[in-house]
């Protein structure tokens, strides 16, 4: 079992219908970055479709399972930390363990942010800055590719904090970008998927990043929206984002191979 519990943050369970079966012992390993990371919206959604999270943060000493055959699916959320931070213990597992466990087993697998960055690089990408010292960090446009008009029909204005991110890996398929950020979404071998942006954030996940001690001073970078700008874009923004996260989970991460769009 995982060491950690969700953080209090994801608190409350919203029940949702889908297509998906509930079957009982269904369960997900997710991997975090720190004491206070939390599956936020996402964790809540899959709660309420019947799934329990094992949660993981090597970055504090867990130890990240080899047999992966009692989970239903992997998500790697993001972080503060860099997919380059081979000098990090926690990230080089988790790219050793995403290289050498999770990739081969071909479970569905979810990379958030950070977690996409990681999948990318273990996949042969580039991951980095842009160069011009611009960020992602607010409610931002994100608009499909002509590759990625099933698994994002129309663009859609999502939460993003980044200033590092991937360029798409050889062999995956590129399905989204945003203006500043082309790399905002890949496929891999039709098990795999990395996304820039993050459906699972929360009003109270917003305040929390953009007050904490690491994540203010953040909000003087190039690209980064005010805390009450970010707070105003969510009330209008979040509903259509976790629109888009039922359509993926339904049709994509949690579909049966015969359902999935392809």
């Amino acid at each position: 079992m995982g060491m950690r519990p969700p953080s209090e943050l994801q608190s409350g369970v919203v029940i949702f219908l889908s297509k998906c079966s509930m079957k009982p012992g269904q369960q997900i390993l997710t991997v975090v970055h720190q004491e206070t990371s939390t599956p936020g919206f996402l964790g809540r959604n899959l709660t309420g479709r019947g799934y329990s999270l094992d949660q993981y943060c090597p970055c504090l000493g867990d130890v990240l399972p080899e047999d992966l055959s009692r989970f239903d699916a992997v998500i790697v959320f993001g972080g503060p930390q860099s997919a380059t931070d081979d000098d990090v213990a926690g990230i080089r597992t988790e790219l050793d363990w995403l290289e050498k466990t999770a990739l081969p087993s071909k479970i569905p697998l979810l990379g958030i942010c950070l977690g996409a960055q990681e999948l990318a690089r273990v996949l042969g990408a580039k991951v980095g800055p842009r160069g011009d010292g611009i960020v992602e960090i607010g409610y931002w446009p994100v608009a499909p590719t002509p590759e990625g008009k099933a698994f994002l029909p129309q663009e859609t204005t999502f939460y993003q904090w980044h200033s590092e991110t991937f360029e798409i890996p050889e062999g995956a398929v590129h399905l989204a970008r945003s203006e500043s950020f082309s790399g905002q979404a890949f496929s891999y071998a039709d098990h795999a998927y990395g996304i820039e942006f993050h459906p699972e954030i929360t009003r109270e996940m917003v305040n929390h990043w953009c007050t904490s001690e690491r994540g203010s001073p953040k909000l003087q970078l190039t690209g980064a929206q005010p805390h009450e700008d970010q707070l105003t874009s969510h009330s209008r923004c979040a509903g259509d984002a976790r629109e888009w996260l039922d359509h993926f989970l339904d049709n994509y991460f949690l579909a049966v191979p015969e359902e999935k769009i392809l």
